[in-house]
Protein backbone atom coordinates (compact mmCIF):
# COMPACT_ATOMS: atom_id res chain seq x y z
CA UNK A 1 0.00 0.00 0.00
CA UNK A 2 2.50 2.47 0.77
CA UNK A 3 4.56 1.60 -2.39
CA UNK A 4 1.21 2.76 -4.44
CA UNK A 5 0.91 5.93 -2.43
CA UNK A 6 4.41 6.75 -2.94
CA UNK A 7 4.12 5.86 -7.13
CA UNK A 8 0.51 8.04 -6.88
CA UNK A 9 2.61 11.03 -5.38
CA UNK A 10 5.40 10.94 -7.71
CA UNK A 11 3.12 10.88 -10.60
CA UNK A 12 1.17 13.49 -9.70
CA UNK A 13 4.28 15.39 -9.02
CA UNK A 14 5.54 14.89 -12.56
CA UNK A 15 2.37 16.26 -13.87
CA UNK A 16 2.15 19.30 -11.53
CA UNK A 17 5.22 20.04 -12.32
CA UNK A 18 4.52 19.80 -16.64
CA UNK A 19 1.25 21.91 -15.80
CA UNK A 20 3.62 24.24 -13.86
CA UNK A 21 5.90 24.94 -16.14
CA UNK A 22 3.70 24.88 -19.43
CA UNK A 23 1.27 27.22 -17.28
CA UNK A 24 0.56 30.68 -19.58
CA UNK A 25 -0.26 32.96 -16.60
CA UNK A 26 2.32 35.79 -16.09
CA UNK A 27 4.75 35.12 -13.33
CA UNK A 28 4.56 36.09 -10.01
CA UNK A 29 7.53 37.64 -8.20
CA UNK A 30 7.00 36.16 -4.75
CA UNK A 31 8.68 32.88 -4.32
CA UNK A 32 6.35 31.95 -1.18
CA UNK A 33 3.15 32.28 -3.18
CA UNK A 34 4.93 30.53 -6.10
CA UNK A 35 5.87 27.25 -3.53
CA UNK A 36 2.01 27.82 -2.11
CA UNK A 37 0.35 27.33 -5.50
CA UNK A 38 2.94 24.72 -6.46
CA UNK A 39 2.38 22.15 -3.47
CA UNK A 40 -1.59 23.24 -3.04
CA UNK A 41 -2.12 21.64 -6.98
CA UNK A 42 0.04 18.82 -6.02
CA UNK A 43 -2.15 18.55 -3.20
CA UNK A 44 -5.07 18.56 -5.75
CA UNK A 45 -3.67 16.26 -8.22
CA UNK A 46 -2.89 13.93 -5.76
CA UNK A 47 -6.06 13.61 -4.17
CA UNK A 48 -8.07 13.28 -7.26
CA UNK A 49 -5.43 10.65 -8.41
CA UNK A 50 -5.97 9.21 -5.01
CA UNK A 51 -9.91 8.84 -5.24
CA UNK A 52 -9.80 7.01 -8.57
CA UNK A 53 -7.35 4.90 -7.51
CA UNK A 54 -9.50 3.79 -4.40
CA UNK A 55 -12.89 3.61 -6.43
CA UNK A 56 -11.29 2.06 -8.96
CA UNK A 57 -10.19 -1.02 -6.39
CA UNK A 58 -13.23 -0.90 -5.02
CA UNK A 59 -14.87 -1.80 -7.23
CA UNK A 60 -12.41 -4.42 -8.05
CA UNK A 61 -12.80 -5.85 -4.71
CA UNK A 62 -16.88 -5.99 -5.57
CA UNK A 63 -16.33 -7.49 -8.82
CA UNK A 64 -14.58 -10.36 -7.13
CA UNK A 65 -17.00 -11.06 -4.56
CA UNK A 66 -19.52 -11.30 -6.79
CA UNK A 67 -17.97 -13.70 -9.38
CA UNK A 68 -17.18 -16.07 -6.54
Amino acid sequence: MKNNLLNILTISAIITTIGFIMDGDPKILGVLLRFTEYFLMLGIVFLLFLAIYFAALFVKRNFRKLRS
